[in-house]
């Protein structure tokens, strides 16, 4: 870690925001937890910095500076699977990937289904990291499905949204209810849309590469109709639906449809569904195994050309990073689950097809941003979540990261920084790369070959 200094000066690079569309070669000035100032190249106001006793510069010429990425989806496995990952290393991993702000799932032990729980995961964030670290609450004691969560307790508690996440809610009126009642916070029900008896004993996506392996495969209907149903509910209750990893082609029509007749659904996809397909699972890869599946070639180009339309809202990391002993088995035994918090800008740059660096970026800064944005006037959320995250305006949260986008390099998961090594691009060389991450206006990661000058 690099030291803290009163103001950061962030000097000469291509300042990139698509929330303002702003795209030109200037500074940024950071301190005080904001962005005080921005502007051409050597024309900082000298009453900004001459404030200040101990000003960092730092020359980012050739860099590309954009907000902070923010991943509304991810898994950090603590408490209960620390061997798996923790709060402090996924967050640490979170930094070198370039995300400030970062929503973890309730699937760990005991589940974040009391105030309790979400207390913890906002205490050990605040000792362990300078990024920001926001729970989802479950949607039923346990992630059980039989009774609803006290969500409620939960909405005071911080939670930034409902989710069962891996274990889809399959009762219909339990689903209802769980919608009807979030409408009373104005938060979003995240949806893992799986249909479990369409699914059952699936290892990977139905189809030609399936049968060649002898796997049973998970058809995309098993997406498609839980993504129907919890579209006819929460229109019916007029509640916020949020559905999470969105994989087919045919989930992305029936969202399109239903965003058209003016439904309140924002959707994710995230990088691996978007960069790979089914092919990565040949020679039963386990590394490639992931729920939802990686599915096909045209349905890897439909979400592209969701995303560039607007229908997807954002990426979204799912990172979910495991021991190796879960993916070190037969192919159907193995965990589902990539860590993807490292690689997941190279991987869009990379090898992503036909979506523009300004979709990639907007997709994972203001475009989560406004999901995450506070509905209620007097949510809890309001002091957690700054107004502005996501953009590069003054008195904007000091959430900056510097991309080299031209840097290549090979993916050695034995570098991560996620206790997780499970990714199925191991060897690959990507192109592109997060130099620096400052969240609040300190350095939370810094590419050890970065130079500084302090003044």
């Amino acid at each position: 870690m690099v030291d803290n200094f009163d103001y950061i000066v962030l000097k000469g690079g291509r300042l990139f925001d698509p929330s303002q569309n702003l795209d030109r070669i200037g500074d940024i000035v950071l301190g005080q937890g904001k962005i005080l100032w921005w502007g051409e190249r050597g024309a900082i106001p000298r009453d900004i910095t001459e404030k200040a006793p101990k000003v960092q510069i730092i020359d980012v010429t050739g860099l590309t500076l954009t907000p902070g990425f923010i991943d509304l989806h991810c898994h950090l496995r603590e408490p209960g699977f620390e061997e798996k990952e923790t709060i402090a290393s996924g967050s640490r991993a979170a930094a070198r990937g370039g995300f400030t702000t970062i929503c973890c799932m309730p699937n760990t032990n005991p589940p974040l289904d009391s105030a309790a729980a979400v207390e913890y995961v906002y205490r050990r964030a605040a000792e362990a990291t300078l990024i920001r670290v926001l729970p989802i609450g479950c949607i039923t004691r346990g992630r059980k499905g039989e009774q609803l969560a006290e969500m409620a307790e939960l909405y005071e508690a911080g939670v930034v949204g409902y989710s069962d996440d891996g274990n889809p809610v399959m009762n219909s009126s339990l689903m209802l209810h769980a919608l009807e009642y979030s409408t009373s916070f104005g938060l979003p029900v995240v949806d893992h849309c799986e249909d479990l008896s369409l699914s059952a004993g699936g290892a990977m996506n139905e189809g030609a590469v399936a049968n060649m392996l002898g796997l049973k495969g998970i058809p995309q209907a098993a997406e498609e109709v839980i993504v129907a149903r919890d579209i006819v509910l929460a229109r019916s209750v007029k509640a916020r639906l949020h559905l999470a990893h969105v994989s087919t082609a045919g989930s992305l029509e029936i969202i399109k449809r239903a965003r058209e007749s003016g439904a309140n659904i924002t959707c994710e996809v995230t990088p691996h569904h978007l960069c790979l397909t089914e092919e990565t699972v040949k020679g039963y890869n386990a590394n490639a195994k992931v729920n939802p599946p990686l599915r096909t070639s045209e349905d890897v180009r439909a979400l592209s050309e969701g995303l560039n339309a607007g229908i997807i809202d954002a990426i979204a990391t799912d990172h979910a990073p495991h021991t190796l002993e879960d993916k070190l088995c037969e192919f159907d035994s193995a965990a589902s689950g990539i860590s993807g918090l490292e690689t997941a800008f190279a991987c869009l740059l990379s090898l992503s097809k036909g979506l523009s660096f300004q979709t990639i970026i907007s997709a994972l800064t203001s475009r989560p941003a406004e999901i995450l944005r506070p509905r209620n006037g007097k949510s809890p959320l309001s002091a957690r979540i700054p107004p502005h995250l996501g953009t590069l305006r003054i008195g904007a949260p000091a959430d900056v990261i510097a991309l080299d986008t031209e840097k290549s390099w090979k993916v050695d998961p034995a570098e991560f920084l996620s206790k997780g090594r499970n990714t199925p691009l191991a060897g690959m060389t990507l192109k592109g790369k997060v130099v620096a991450t400052f969240a609040g206006g300190k350095i939370a990661y810094m590419d050890t070959g970065e130079k500084s000058k302090t003044k």
